[in-house]
C-alpha cells in the first residue's frame, strides 16, 4: 500500500483541526511503513492501530467541543458519524484483525476503510463545518427504518449465502473497500405514482467468486459474464426478499438491473449520500454495501 498524501484542499483553516488531520495522515503513513516488516507485523501494527484509534476518538471529541463552541447547526448529525465510527466500524474492523491475527490483508482492509472514511470526512462532513460546501447527508432516515433495513439485509444474507454478514457503517459514503476489485449493481424500482428508487449493491470481489466457486463446486477466479449475470440474479432476489420486510423503500416492481463499474457505483454519492448507506462484512469472506437512493417525485404535467 503506498503513503497517503496531505494536500492543501484538506486544510479547513481551524489550526486545531487541521493540526490533528495532518497527524492521523502521519500516523496512517507509519502503520503503513510496520507492516513491510513481515517478521514484527502483527505486533508492530496492533500497537499503532491503537495509537491511531485512540488518536482519533480524541480528535473526534475535541472536533466536537469546537462545534459546540460555534454553534454548528449540523452538530447532531456530525456526531452521528463519529459516533457510528467509533462504535460500530472500528470495533467490526478490530475484531477482523484480531480474528486473522493482523494479517496483511487484514490490515490492508483496516487502513483502506480507514483513509477513505477519513478522507470523505474531511472533504465532506468537516469542510461543511466552514460553510465552504453543502452537507451531502441530507436524507438522513429513522434508526427505526435504518434498524428494520438492516434486520431484513442481515436475515437474507444468511438465507442467500449463508453466512453471518455484521454491520460496520450505517453511513456508508463510497469508501473503497475493497483490496482488490468489487462488482456492483444498480437496481432501478419505479412506483405506481412515477417515483423512482435506485437500490445499489457492491459486492467484493473476492466475496463473489468464493461464493459462486461453492455453488458450483468448483474454483471461479475471475468475473466473466456468467458471473454478473449470476449475481444480478441473486441480487434481484435478495431485493424481493428485503423488501417484503421493509416497504415501500425497496419495493418489487424491478424496471432495470445494470452492472456498473465501482467508479459508475461512486456516482450516486457525487451529489447528495443515498438516504439509506450501509456496509457489511460477510463473515469475513468480504464487504458488501447496500445504498437505497430515494428520487424525488417527477410531477407529471
Amino acid at each position: 500500500m503506498n503513503d497517503v498524501k496531505w494536500n492543501d484542499r484538506f486544510n479547513l483553516g481551524i489550526r486545531s483541526i487541521d493540526n490533528a488531520h495532518q497527524k492521523l495522515f502521519s500516523i496512517v503513513n507509519k502503520i503503513i511503513a510496520l507492516c513491510e516488516d513481515a517478521e514484527k507485523q502483527a505486533y508492530l501494527c496492533r500497537e499503532g492501530i491503537k495509537y491511531l484509534k485512540n488518536y482519533t476518538f480524541q480528535h473526534f471529541a475535541e472536533e466536537e467541543a469546537y462545534m459546540r463552541s460555534t454553534h454548528y447547526g449540523g452538530y447532531d448529525l456530525h456526531k452521528s458519524l463519529h459516533d457510528n465510527m467509533r462504535d460500530q466500524t472500528v470495533p467490526s474492523l478490530e475484531e477482523e484483525l484480531e480474528k486473522n491475527n493482523y494479517s496483511v490483508e487484514s490490515v490492508q482492509h483496516f487502513l483502506g476503510i480507514c483513509i477513505g472514511w477519513l478522507n470523505g470526512h474531511i472533504l465532506v462532513d468537516d469542510l461543511a463545518i466552514t460553510g465552504r460546501v453543502p452537507d451531502k447527508w441530507l436524507h438522513t432516515s429513522s434508526d427505526d427504518k435504518t434498524d428494520s433495513l438492516i434486520k431484513a439485509a442481515c436475515q437474507s444474507i444468511e438465507n442467500q449465502f449463508g453466512v453471518q454478514a455484521k454491520m460496520i457503517s450505517k453511513h456508508y459514503a463510497g469508501e473503497d473497500f475493497s483490496s482488490g476489485k468489487s462488482v456492483c449493481f444498480r437496481l432501478t424500482y419505479v412506483l405506481a405514482e412515477g417515483q423512482k428508487i435506485q437500490v445499489y449493491l457492491a459486492y467484493e470481489e473476492s466475496f463473489v467468486l468464493g461464493m459462486l466457486s461453492e455453488i458450483v463446486g468448483k474454483p471461479i477466479n475471475k468475473v466473466d459474464k456468467t458471473v454478473i449475470y449470476a449475481f444480478k440474479t441473486i441480487s434481484e432476489k435478495m431485493m424481493h426478499s428485503i423488501g417484503a420486510h421493509f416497504h415501500p423503500e425497496t419495493p418489487t416492481n424491478l424496471d432495470k438491473n445494470d452492472n456498473l463499474s465501482f467508479e459508475q457505483f461512486l456516482k450516486a454519492f457525487e451529489k447528495t449520500y443515498p438516504a439509506y448507506s450501509l456496509l457489511f462484512n460477510m463473515d469475513g469472506k468480504g464487504y458488501f454495501s447496500l445504498c437505497i437512493h430515494i428520487l424525488p417525485q417527477v410531477k407529471k404535467k
